[in-house]
């Protein structure tokens, strides 16, 4: 297929960048009707077309590009079902896997459904951002052609519908929950006039955590004793008044580990496969 026509739905901060970068596309559509002044600023900055309801736009489009918060990502693929549209339908917003296979069954089979996930900063401006995308491979191939040479760099999570998802939801829990977690313990040390001296001491830490997974057979190894040291941590957080489910959680997450005690050379699999429930 020919990609002539793309929706956006709906152009916020990334929505609109990424769909300014579609430039193997004729036109870039976006439905204007109960949109707020500034979305349709972006929209014009980005060169998007309006179009004045739902269905004009789907009868003109080859492709729908849902980015979207999470919490509207199903009414949106929702509204696109009662079309009956069928081109290809990609979903890129950070939604869980369960989600996205939810949304595949709902829009198929009328159109084809691609799963996607964005990283990076909205692209433009010397910006640039990935675009994952999981599922039928002649549909992710147009994916390709659409972004080629433009600052969304298409990349592949494989055959099924909910990999990409999958990917992010990975990527976003460690990243949104760490940054979460060092405003809690910024908190707790500036209740007790200790800032600048956890400020240093975080400097000493290594930076690769995420990408260093090998390093969590010794995390399993020690969970034994870090589970009780977070419970500890929980108490001096609720006697400064901050919230304890993080560190709370921690040790419960320790918990599924503590058979693992001391054993640091676990296989990686193992240690992993340790913190599904029913391991």
């Amino acid at each position: 297929m020919t990609v002539t026509t793309v929706t956006i739905l709906h152009p916020g901060a990334m929505g609109a960048a990424v769909a300014a970068q579609a430039i193997g596309a004729r036109r870039v559509l976006w439905v204007a009707v109960g949109r707020s002044s500034s979305t349709a600023e972006r929209a014009k900055v980005a060169g998007l077309m309006p179009c004045m309801s739902l269905e004009e736009a789907l009868g003109a489009s080859d492709v729908v590009l849902s980015i979207c918060p999470p919490h509207a990502a199903e009414d949106v693929a929702t509204e696109v079902s009662r079309s009956a549209f069928e081109g290809l339908y990609i979903d890129a917003n950070a939604i869980s896997p369960q989600r996205m296979e939810r949304i595949a069954s709902e829009i198929r089979p009328a159109s084809v459904v691609l799963d996607g996930a964005i990283f990076g900063p909205p692209p433009g401006a010397g910006r640039s951002c990935r675009l994952y995308v999981a599922g039928d491979s002649h549909a992710a191939e147009l994916v390709h052609t659409l972004f080629k040479d433009s600052a969304v760099e298409v990349r592949s999570a494989g055959g099924h519908v909910g990999s990409a998802s999958a990917l992010k939801a990975s990527f976003a829990g460690f990243q949104k929950a760490a940054r979460t977690l060092a405003g809690v313990s910024h908190a707790l040390a500036d209740a007790h006039g200790v800032a600048d001296l956890l400020t240093d001491e975080a400097k000493r830490m290594p930076s690769q955590i995420l990408s260093d997974p090998e390093y969590l057979r010794s995390v399993a190894a020690r969970a034994w004793r870090w589970g009780p040291e977070m419970e500890e941590v929980a108490d001096a957080l609720r006697a400064a008044g901050l919230p304890t489910e993080m560190a709370q959680a921690a040790a419960s997450v320790m918990a599924r580990w503590e058979h693992d005690k001391d054993q640091y050379d676990l296989p990686l699999a193992d240690a992993l496969a340790h913190l599904r429930q029913d391991s």
